[in-house]
């Protein structure tokens, strides 16, 4: 049975996260798997490295930086004027309220032992961060390197606020702040959290090595008890990590369940009132662009802080964060110059951002060439579905939550499965079973890994929706989602803050 500090959970998927051994590693021999049945049962000492702990702290405030100011100001600008500061109040009152519900109950769910439901959330074990202190560690992807916990928590905290901020642009300027609250609250607590649960959680490098180890030796010794025991060991992870599929820093937990989330949100709540017959043009690409830019910036430790190491992988997810971006914002420009007419700043900032998105699943996987070209092929394809399928669609996700999140995401996380391939330059997929204790790349599996991510993909989109759709319906029957049409046409910063934005 796994003890809860081994059980502690870990931020990306089992395979995937697995990320940080050697590319170099050889494949393991039949002879080699063999010879592990002689092992005496694993032992391991936990080791903290100052430099991942710096790094990971480091890390840990860039992602706050994306969300505040970056995500409010990217938001706010794209927003109209009388709009301007109801979304960054919004923005940042998510941001303060998921973080306390993170610690009272958020980081249980998705990262402690949840017994027989195990396989889809956790339980509340470390409620209110009991059993938690300066001298508790959870595993890296490393064999014998550890992070202290409050260092981990903190981390993966900074996502689960980002997550939700993000389900707000697709009904800017026309939802209640009271009723926008509750939502928040209640999808955090029974979306979000479980997906991190499923894709995110395991076991770790050590307690792998440890099951393995007594799995061969149990069989060997012909315990059948004891073998079938370590196996459901091994076994016991989240459902969507048991599919192998993988998620380096969150396509499928952030990008995708947010960019679903928001889309069905703004189909329940309806258009804007005037939208297709008013312009509704941001007020201010000054403010966006700089938003888009803090998000750039923070996304490095978004990505690269997902490796919770300080090592070469984190090297490489951070030079993916930048040609995926730039592939994407290029693409994206010359797109829209070509079927438009004219390269927009605003067309520019949105490539930026879908390359953001799609390269987050695979950051720690593909090679820089695999992050280019997936940041190229983003680009076009979130164009064109922003400036003509959506139209054709009668969708007012008014700042393209779905289509840059969402389907951004969807294109990342797919693409994963093909970049990861080490002949195309990927940095293949680990496997830390085959010989216990060490790092191995597993031989690459194309249609194996494609199903995996499909699968994931498509368990995404259905629980994200389904859900989203229910509470999002509870909630209007319950208070009402939307303001009234004089207070839509007025203005949110006044209706609902009493302030404005601008002194005019």
């Amino acid at each position: 049975m796994k003890t809860m500090q081994k059980y502690s959970g870990l931020v990306a998927l089992g395979s995937a996260l697995m990320a940080s051994l050697p590319v170099w590693a050889q494949e393991v021999t039949t002879e080699a798997a063999a010879a592990t049945t002689e092992l005496v049962p694993y032992v391991y000492e936990k080791h903290v490295n100052q430099g991942d702990v710096a790094w990971m702290s480091i890390a840990t405030v860039l992602v706050l930086l994306m969300t505040v100011p970056g995500l409010a100001l990217f938001y706010g600008g794209l927003v109209r004027t009388k709009n301007m500061l109801s979304m960054l109040t919004q923005v940042f009152a998510i941001s303060a309220v998921v973080c306390i519900i993170f610690v009272f109950y958020g980081y249980s769910l998705a990262f402690s032992y949840g017994g027989s439901w195990d396989t889809y959330v956790g339980g509340f074990s470390k409620a209110f961060l009991s059993g938690v202190d300066a001298t508790t560690l959870v595993p890296t992807f490393t064999n014998g390197v550890w992070l202290p916990e409050y260092t981990f928590i903190a981390f993966q905290m900074t996502f689960a606020m980002i997550t939700p901020a993000l389900i707000v642009g697709a009904f800017a300027e026309r939802v209640k702040f009271s009723s926008l609250l509750v939502f928040i609250v209640l999808w955090v607590s029974l979306i979000y959290f479980p997906m991190a649960h499923m894709v995110w959680w395991w076991g770790g490098p050590d307690f792998l090595a440890e099951q393995q180890t007594a799995k061969l030796i149990a069989e060997a010794a012909g315990d059948a008890a004891a073998a079938n025991a370590a196996a459901a060991n091994l076994a016991a992870n989240g459902l969507i990590w048991n599919w192998g599929a993988l998620d380096f820093a969150g396509g499928t937990v952030v990008h995708i369940n947010a960019g679903v989330a928001g889309l069905v949100g703004c189909i329940v709540l309806g258009k804007r009132v005037g939208y297709g017959k008013e312009s509704m043009a941001p007020h201010s690409l000054t403010m966006t662009m700089i938003g888009a830019a803090l998000l750039w910036v923070g996304w490095f430790g978004f990505n690269a802080g997902s490796n919770l190491e300080s090592n070469a992988i984190t090297s490489l997810a951070i030079m993916n964060t930048f040609l995926a971006t730039a592939g994407a914002g290029v693409s994206w420009m010359f797109a829209e110059w070509v079927l438009k007419g004219k390269p927009s700043l605003l067309g520019l900032i949105s490539g930026v951002v879908t390359g953001l998105v799609a390269v987050t699943p695979a950051a720690g996987f593909a090679g820089p060439m695999g992050a280019l070209c997936l940041g190229l092929f983003a680009g076009v394809v979130c164009f064109l579905f922003v400036a003509y399928v959506k139209n054709m669609l009668n969708l007012d996700d008014s700042l393209d939550v779905f289509g840059i999140h969402g389907l951004g995401g969807i294109i990342g996380a797919i693409a994963t499965g093909i970049v990861v391939n080490p002949a195309l330059g990927g940095a293949g997929v680990p496997d830390y079973t085959s010989i216990p204790g060490t790092l191995q790349v597993a031989p690459y599996d194309m249609a194996f890994m494609l199903t995996a991510q499909i699968k994931a993909v498509l368990f995404t989109i259905a629980f994200s929706g389904i859900g989203s759709f229910i509470l999002f319906k509870v909630v209007d029957l319950v208070m009402g989602l939307r303001v009234k049409q004089d207070v839509e046409r007025e203005g949110l910063d006044v209706a609902e803050h009493g302030e404005r934005a601008y002194n005019m």
